[in-house]
């Protein structure tokens, strides 16, 4: 059965802010989206948990998110995080992401401040009576300290712009319920279990691993949409210690962009009060990089 997003359909990517001395590199930014254009990623979403988004500016935010739809020029969508536990500020930065030229955006459930589940369909509600572009609803109970229940996503389903789902409660049971009494589109908000949602109906990825093996974690998804179920399997278990260092060595993005500055990609820099990755830490992720034949 086909989704509401099957243009979101596949890999993608949940991008880093590269930093340089403090400021934001929208150079860098760019580079780093030229390459996902050139991997053939589906999307790039700026600003999101990856991106850093709770330590930017709102002017910083704005910066990323019109610099990232300036450098796909439309070779590649871009589903900005546009996030908030203020359903004002959610829709005043939705609203200009929209007019910017984002294609979808990306949005957080309310954070710290624990919304009953009629808060987190009324703030939704807010949002996709306000905007054309597609929303994409980001359950992750473990930042935002309380889960948007599939009761709640059903009903958000009545909107036809609300179109998508970012799945990172690691419940498949959850994940379930959503996809056999919608046509969400659901999309892994965990590496490692693209391929488990996939197998259940998901449609892929918003991938922190994309940014630096975009091409391996497209060839999973293309594999699984294809039929190619051994090679599907192959492709999870190669990426899956590269997967697990990122969201488990540190919190993320800390892995990601300790990865990225060994591998040259990125400066590594961090805004507090993330700091960087340990010397025992980085050792093992260095150790996976290498196993994985990113590093010799």
């Amino acid at each position: 059965m086909a989704t509401r997003s099957e243009d979101f359909a596949g890999l993608n990517v949940a991008l880093i802010t590269p930093i340089r001395d403090g400021q934001v590199d929208t150079d860098a930014l760019q580079r780093l989206i030229e390459s996902q254009i050139a991997a053939g990623a589906t999307a790039v979403c700026p600003v999101g948990t990856t991106g850093e988004c709770p330590t930017l500016s709102h002017a910083e935010h704005e910066r990323v998110i019109a610099a990232s739809v300036e450098a796909a020029a439309g070779r590649i969508k871009v589903m900005a995080g546009t996030g908030s536990n203020c359903t004002e500020e959610a829709l005043r930065l939705t609203r200009w992401a929209a007019k910017r030229g984002a294609d979808a955006a990306l949005v957080v459930a309310p954070y710290y401040n624990k919304p009953t589940q009629e808060g987190f369909f009324q703030h939704f509600k807010a949002l996709a009576q306000a905007v054309e572009i597609p929303i994409c609803v980001y359950n992750i109970p473990g930042r935002t300290a309380k889960n948007i229940e599939p009761e709640t996503i059903v009903r958000l389903a009545e909107f036809k712009n609300i179109t998508m789902v970012k799945e990172a409660t690691g419940s498949l049971d959850q994940a379930s319920q959503i996809i056999a009494r919608t046509d969400l589109t659901l999309l892994s908000g965990d590496d490692s279990l693209t391929l488990p949602l996939l197998a259940i109906g998901g449609r892929g990825v918003i991938s922190v691993v994309g940014n630096i093996v975009p091409a391996d974690m497209k060839a999973l998804c293309d594999a699984f949409d294809a039929g190619r179920l051994d090679e599907a399997r192959r492709w999870h278990y190669k990426l899956f210690a590269l997967c697990r260092d990122m969201l488990g060595l540190s919190t993320n993005p800390i892995p990601i962009k300790a990865a990225m500055k060994l591998l040259g990609r990125d400066t590594g820099e961090l805004r507090l009060p993330l700091t960087p990755l340990g010397p025992a830490e980085e050792e093992k992720l260095r150790k996976t990089l290498t196993e994985y034949g990113l590093l010799s």
